[in-house]
């Protein structure tokens, strides 16, 4: 680039901190681009927020992630020796200035879509949850096309970088020493490094520890909030080699620990034993907001929802108030709706906590004598399911795979093309594989075709257009749909009516109403027990349902007397005012108990809010309320328990390091 001042004036130095400042304006245009794509989402935020706190937030947060990634860079232009004046080396530079901050560009402006579906920015750990899967050049293919201006936009940040860029002067002669030359260029690259890491680290005091993604809320309000202060580069960089989890010493002891809380449950001898059939079916992307008889509040009664099957379902179901998932994608719902383990920090199938032995309703049902079987329409291995549904007892696993080798079905016609077979297709198939088990069973199925790229069938697409401005809702009906004509065919079957069915969702979507898109709405699941028989009486129940109460729930119900570890607890004999779900929402662990929720960043409550009161979480009770010591004290056993049993690999009850067990 040739600008209007002396030639003398472009120093390396001057010459690199003019080309880091166009990086960090780069950033900022990515980041009102993800805020323009995600308008409806945190407009009405915005005001509540303080301008000056919001732009140091940001500030700290891009130079650490663009000192980071201009590292060689900067090293390249500062480098003592004569070897950088070469041309070759400057034109190296330039290149490696250009490619890795339009990637690191890009980075962001991918994200202003995908934290759509998880409300966080990508972490590393996307990469390993994805890491098996053979159809996402596909996906991405498809999202460039969707969003083909964020494809311009980052070219043209990228041709601007290249256009833009400053090239250090070369001197003309070298009048100097070559000692003065080198010790001169020493200085200032020590000096530049020593700036360099205060930047990375986010500060310069020796008692400021690394910036981590947790700090992000503290220039925000809401948890939710935090991704309009972080970037996707920092991350990214953040997540490397972390060890995502940390036993913490809240408690001195395992007597001190397991008074406050254990997840060690040791049911009561006088349980009654019902031979029941168990399915769990798990609902792609299905929140609760979608269910319109579970949210008879909204719009003045009047909303209908896009699930009418479940509509009619949830009022012969035992439902509750309140319902909740504790993380935003598939693989934290698996763990918690099978195995009652909720997602803190990391998912449990990308860590290495995954080689832990571990059960789930399927192990502890598999000791009753139950024939177990896992079903997922994609293919066999998709999600690190197959891996998850393995190691947590299930005898079986349908993907794929098995439903094209059955002839009574339509085989790879029925493919969605994208990540399985079509929901009605393969849910059909669910229904006739149970025919064939032995009794009792327990199975679960987990749905795909409310996923996206959100497609229906071609044969519905008159029936299912789309609607609300989203293409995810016109396939919540199909999903809807398919579970209908499942039941359908179930009620014809000899094992419907010995069996309790279980419904929820791994997770929520796009919401439509403000109360969907504040953290409680973001966690909001439909939960639903049914019981054709009517043994289990169906109703609307006060108190609070989580994915990990799901577990404990069923085996309470069926008697099971064998000790198991679940970090959940029993709905049908817990006191409403006792329920609660815990979760992990940007960096902050939550627990929902009573009215209240509470956030906690490991080391400090950050905010309180009275759910009854203010559901949109605009004001925090910090300090302000009696419940928080109490919220706190039982939400740092929880989450002192679960690390200790995850490093320590005592997640069932035959490894329990429990001296005295307790039940809930």
């Amino acid at each position: 680039m040739k600008l209007p001042f002396p030639r003398g004036l472009w120093t390396p130095v001057s010459a690199l901190l003019i080309n880091l400042l166009w990086v960090v304006l780069a950033y900022e245009v990515c980041r009102l681009a993800f805020l323009f794509e995600n308008w409806d989402t945190y407009a009405g935020q915005l005001s509540a927020l303080s301008p000056m706190l919001v732009a140091e937030g940001i500030l700290r947060f891009d130079l650490s992630a663009i000192l980071y990634t201009n590292a060689l860079y900067a090293l390249m232009v500062l480098f003592p020796l004569h070897l950088k004046e070469r041309e070759g080396w400057q034109r190296s530079a330039r290149w490696v200035y250009v490619v890795i901050n339009t990637l690191c560009l890009a980075l962001n402006l991918m994200d202003a879509v995908y934290t759509q579906f998880t409300n966080r920015r990508t972490t590393l750990g996307v990469f390993k949850e994805f890491g098996n899967e053979g159809n996402l050049l596909g996906i991405m293919g498809t999202e460039l096309v969707n969003h083909w201006y964020f494809v311009v936009l980052a070219l043209a940040l990228g041709y601007a970088l290249w256009r833009l860029y400053v090239h250090p002067t070369v001197p003309e002669g070298r009048t100097r020493p070559r000692w003065v030359y080198y010790a001169a260029h020493v200085v200032v690259l020590a000096v530049y490094a020593f700036g360099s890491v205060c930047g990375m680290r986010g500060g310069y005091a020796t008692n400021v520890r690394p910036i981590t993604l947790s700090n992000a809320n503290e220039y925000v309000n809401r948890p939710a909030e935090a991704v309009l202060i972080l970037n996707t580069p920092f991350s990214i960089i953040r997540t490397i080699d972390k060890k995502p989890f940390v036993t913490p010493h809240y408690f001195t002891g395992r007597a001190q620990l397991d008074a406050v809380y254990s997840p060690l449950h040791v049911p009561a001898d006088t349980l009654t034993v019902r031979r029941k059939n168990v399915v769990v079916l798990i609902v792609e992307s299905m929140g609760r907001e979608y269910v319109g008889s579970l949210n008879p509040h909204l719009d003045g009664g009047r909303w209908k929802g896009f699930a009418p099957f479940l509509d009619s379902l949830a009022t012969q179901s035992l439902t509750f108030e309140w319902s909740f998932a504790t993380g935003r994608k598939s693989i934290d719902g698996m763990p918690s709706v099978l195995s009652s383990i909720p997602m803190f920090v990391e998912p449990v199938f990308v860590t290495s906590a995954a080689l832990n032995k571990m059960s789930g309703l399927a192990g502890e049902l598999n000791h009753e004598g139950y024939h177990t079987a896992f079903f997922h329409g994609a293919d066999n291995g998709s999600m690190g399911f197959l891996s998850f549904a393995r190691s947590t007892g299930f005898q079986e696993y349908y993907g794929r795979t098995e439903y094209n080798a059955d002839p009574r079905f339509g085989g790879d016609r029925d493919f969605d093309g994208t990540w399985s077979i079509w929901d009605e297709e393969f849910l059909q198939f669910y229904a006739q594989k149970m025919k064939e088990f032995r009794q009792p069973f327990m199975t679960s199925v987990f749905t795909a075709s409310s996923h996206h790229p959100f497609r229906v069938p071609e044969r519905y697409a008159a029936q299912f257009p789309e609607e609300g401005g989203c293409p995810l809702y016109k396939c919540v009906r199909y999903a809807d749909m398919s579970l209908r004509r499942f039941f359908e065919t179930a009620r014809r079957q000899p094992w419907y009516r010995n069996t309790i069915f279980v419904i929820t969702a791994d997770h929520t979507n796009i919401p439509i109403h403000e109360e969907y898109r504040a953290l409680p709405g973001l966690y909001s699941v439909p939960i639903l027990f049914f019981d054709p028989s009517g043994e289990l009486k169906p109703g609307r129940r006060s108190g609070i349902a989580a994915q990990i109460d799901i577990m404990p729930t069923v085996l309470h119900h069926l008697g099971v007397k064998r000790p198991y570890v679940a970090f959940g607890q029993d709905l049908l004999s817990t006191p409403a005012a006792e329920t609660y779900s815990v979760g992990y929402a940007n960096e902050q662990y939550f627990i929902i108990k009573g009215d209240f929720l509470l956030l906690f960043d490991g080391t400090r409550t950050t905010a309180v809010h009275n759910l009854r009161k203010d559901w949109l979480c605009r004001h925090n009770l910090v300090g302000k309320t009696a419940v928080q010591p109490a919220l706190e004290h039982q939400l740092k056993a929880i989450i002192q328990s679960y690390m200790e049993r995850m490093n320590g690999n005592h997640l069932t009850a035959a490894t329990d390091p429990s001296q005295r067990p307790t039940s809930h």
